[in-house]
């Protein structure tokens, strides 16, 4: 596909960027993320069963939230979390339910990784900048305890969430081509 006839979607997969830091002093709202989540949820899914449920941390409740999250981490890393959770201005923490059948859990894990795309995609239209992290404490006990999970339940992510300035976004990295890896059956 050549620039000139690249579609708006196109556009949007091959522009959109994780922003992991340099967020503006804009705070982001519940309204502002329930917003784009109305859209998002249009992912596909297995048999209807939208397998997540979320729990938003705007800008307001952010201060509250860094402290309690650093308390999961030793003395002497709590002050390196501090700042860490304190970059974004809000998240966005994505539940999904476990199962025992493979299957359905591979289904559901396709359907919450759609659901992120779309709202990192939506986000990115309205600058709001996402990374997804999946970094240890999501597989802690003591957060999931804090964040209420039922025992049927994990987290898929911290989506951490900031306005930002596009032309100062990150470069996109180059991508291999499909046809390098790529075979076609049934040709040796």
């Amino acid at each position: 596909m050549t620039i000139e006839t690249i579609t708006p979607i196109a556009k949007a997969i091959r522009e959109r960027r994780s922003i992991k830091k340099d967020y503006l002093d804009i705070p982001v709202t519940e309204k502002f993320i329930m917003g784009i989540l109305e859209e998002a949820v249009w992912a596909p899914t297995h048999g209807l069963r939208e397998p997540w449920r979320f729990i938003i941390v705007p800008t307001e409740n952010k201060n509250q939230f860094v402290e309690d999250m650093i308390t999961f981490f030793p003395e002497e890393r709590r002050e390196n979390r501090r700042k860490y959770f304190e970059q974004p201005a809000a998240f966005l923490i994505v539940i999904m339910p476990k199962s025992e059948e493979q299957k359905k859990q591979d289904e559901d894990f396709g359907a919450v990784s759609c659901l992120i795309h779309n709202f990192q995609l939506l986000a990115w239209e309205k600058d709001l900048g996402v990374v997804w992290k999946t970094n240890p404490h999501i597989y802690d006990p003591g957060v999931e305890k804090l964040l209420d999970l039922e025992t049927n339940e994990k987290i898929a992510g911290f989506l951490h969430l900031g306005f930002f300035e596009k032309n100062n976004s990150v470069k996109a990295q180059p991508r291999t081509s499909p046809l390098k890896k790529s075979t076609i059956y049934g040709q040796k």
